[in-house]
């Protein structure tokens, strides 16, 4: 059986409605005053990433206006008329542009129920709504991401201690300013549900794992769906539902970290359910930064449990490996 298709089986398996639990903690890990409590902060991250490769971090540095105004300027854009969004499709390979019900996972073989438009710095180009059609966009979003770099830089630099690595080692594997650069922010629109819509066999997202490093996931009050499911647990399909917090940033591990610790860091799969009849059902957005290494960072863990690859190589592996047929 090849590499390709165990993933696949591994994923398919991983569609059904499983059971939800509500005893896993999902940690809240303060952030505040940084530098001088760096020690104890990474001791806290290091726990709950080993554990269930999930946790959530607050006082982390962005301002809740900030997280506000991407959010939006997030709908805006999706209130843009299809046809307009349409003069901005996605590039697939670049992880740059709009995509709308396009994303069929293994473990549903249905689209996820969302729309998304992703911004990769370098791969923009004419990606970008005019002013005349959103005015300011451009300049807040990039604010944002700019943002969610410095966190999930932090954030890495704790693993980074913990690994034995230089402390700036995922910073410098992920600098923004070269045009290799393939870290992400995707914003996200889950559609609404008619209240007597029969959500049978529909997801609004279906289970996978990140392909990056770190995930950081901003969520809204009241607009939740977020599931997740160790891996130790992915046979009985034990799943936790996150409660969405505007003050927090919900964090989880990749798939590129867990090769990174040789296989220390879990990259855990989770999913966005629909919702049910006594839930939310209006539009759900989230924003997620995705950091991946530059494309020609050579990802070597401290064992050598792997052969070292090149951070595009891999993602091209993760892709390969969960959507071909």
């Amino acid at each position: 059986m090849t590499y390709e298709m165990t993933e696949l089986n591994r994923e398919s398996r991983m569609g059904g409605l499983g059971t939800e639990t509500t005893d896993r903690e999902v940690r809240r890990i303060d952030l505040s005053d940084f530098e001088n409590r760096r020690s104890e902060i990474a001791d806290e991250l290091w726990s709950a990433a080993t554990d269930i490769g999930f946790f959530q971090v607050v006082n982390h540095g962005i301002d809740i206006g900030e997280v506000r105004k991407a959010f939006a300027a997030t709908e805006n854009f999706f209130a843009l008329p299809d046809e307009v969004k349409a003069r901005y499709p996605l590039k697939k390979g670049f992880n740059s542009g709009w995509e709308s019900m396009s994303q069929v996972r293994p473990s549903i073989g249905t689209p996820d129920q969302k729309e998304s438009y992703q911004v990769t710095r370098p791969h923009m180009g004419d990606l970008w709504p005019t002013d005349d059609e959103l005015e300011g966009f451009r300049e807040t979003i990039l604010d944002f991401e700019a943002r969610c770099w410095g966190v999930a830089m932090a954030l890495l630099s704790c693993f980074a201690d913990k690994l034995g690595f230089e402390r700036d080692f995922f910073a410098k594997a992920h600098d923004p300013s070269v045009t290799s650069y393939q870290s992400t922010l995707r914003l996200l629109h889950y559609f609404p549900l008619a209240p007597d819509t029969d959500v049978a066999g529909m997801w609004r997202a279906g289970a996978h794992t990140d392909f990056d490093c770190l995930t950081l996931l901003f969520q809204r009050d009241g607009q939740g769906g977020l599931q997740l499911c160790p891996g130790k647990e992915m046979e009985a399909q034990e799943w936790t539902s996150v409660e969405p917090a505007e003050e927090a940033i919900t964090c989880n591990i990749g798939d590129m970290l867990m090769r990174w610790s040789d296989d220390v860091l879990p990259s855990n799969f989770h999913r966005v359910k629909s919702p049910g009849l006594n839930d939310y059902r209006g539009p759900r957005y989230s924003l997620a930064f995705f950091a991946q290494a530059n494309r020609d960072i050579m990802i070597e863990g401290p064992a050598g449990k792997y052969p070292p690859i090149t951070a595009e190589d891999y993602l091209y592996q993760r892709v390969n490996a969960n959507f071909a047929r």
